[in-house]
């Protein structure tokens, strides 16, 4: 599984990476499961940003295609957290079921496999879930010991739909304008650091052992061969026992590290407002 986006600005590489090891013989086509994203600029202009990537990708096919955002809020990237761009908007029903019916109808081209969707709350989902003609398979999400989101991961798995979850470390190296005082770094939770010292490994590894057996596939991010390895070894190797995933449950501390405050629309109060706490969207014009 390749968990790749458009404004990550990679995919050209990854493509050549892909030409090269399917050119030698290491895998084929059929081995991957590549997965990308449409950026929020081109929530009018689907099909143009799929292409784009299949392209840079050089994949004929997507196998699974996510909305990153539920909103066509852009930002330039490495803004800073003040950014504010004047034209965006919050979260609407209408919007967001087209951009999800061109990402239907690049199914029924086949340029997609499968459909995604990524950064929603359950008031969100409970909006468009009746109205999918192809349901997605899957949603990512921000998801480590210290933000389990329990509510809507059982919402997501009552639904069929997979949780995969985004920083499973808690992302010590997330950009700057997304760290407050007050966040919380999972990997130096005491009770946390205790079970990784009972197995003799670095809590990283227990993170990820945590997000396999909960039922979320975990997607952490390396540029390091050695850390490729031990990640996947560690998911099938030595599991926690159930005294252990229990005690991690309670580390729950609704610890939410990306805030999205560089999405807020004029009006907004704070990042509190993209993430539907009370229950209610914020400002949706259109939510029944």
């Amino acid at each position: 599984m390749f968990d790749c986006a458009s404004c990550y600005g990679n995919e050209d590489q990854i493509g050549e990476v892909f030409t090269n090891a399917i050119k030698e013989g290491v895998v084929e086509r059929k081995d991957l499961f590549i997965m990308t994203k449409v950026w929020n600029d081109m929530h009018r202009k689907v099909e143009e940003a799929a292409k784009k990537s299949i392209a840079d990708l050089k994949c004929d096919y997507i196998d699974l295609y996510f909305i990153h955002w539920p909103f066509p809020n852009y930002h330039a990237p490495g803004c800073d957290v003040d950014s504010r761009n004047p034209d965006s908007k919050p979260f609407s029903v209408a919007e967001f079921m087209d951009t999800y019916r061109q990402i239907e109808a690049l199914v029924d081209k086949g340029l997609v496999k499968n459909i995604g969707i990524s950064n929603m709350t359950i008031p969100k989902l409970e909006q468009v879930i009746d109205q999918f003609r192809i349901k997605p398979v899957a949603c990512e999400l921000e998801l480590h010991p210290c933000f389990q989101q329990q509510e809507l991961f059982d919402y997501l798995v009552a639904h069929d739909i997979q949780p995969i979850g985004f920083m499973p470390l808690g992302s010590p190296q997330r950009p700057e304008r997304d760290m407050l005082a007050e966040d919380i770094a999972d990997m130096q939770v005491p009770e946390f650091k205790a079970i990784a010292e009972a197995h003799g490994v670095h809590p990283a590894i227990i993170a990820l052992k945590w997000a396999v057996q909960r039922g979320q596939i975990p997607i952490p991010f390396s540029i390091h061969e050695m850390e490729y390895t031990s990640n996947l070894e560690s998911t099938v190797t030595e599991p926690l026992t159930d005294e252990e995933m229990a005690k991690i449950a309670t580390l729950e501390k609704n610890n939410r590290l990306v805030k999205g405050q560089v999405f807020l629309w004029p009006g907004a109060t704070d990042w509190h407002d993209l993430w539907d706490e009370d229950g209610t969207i914020k400002d949706c014009p259109d939510a029944k």
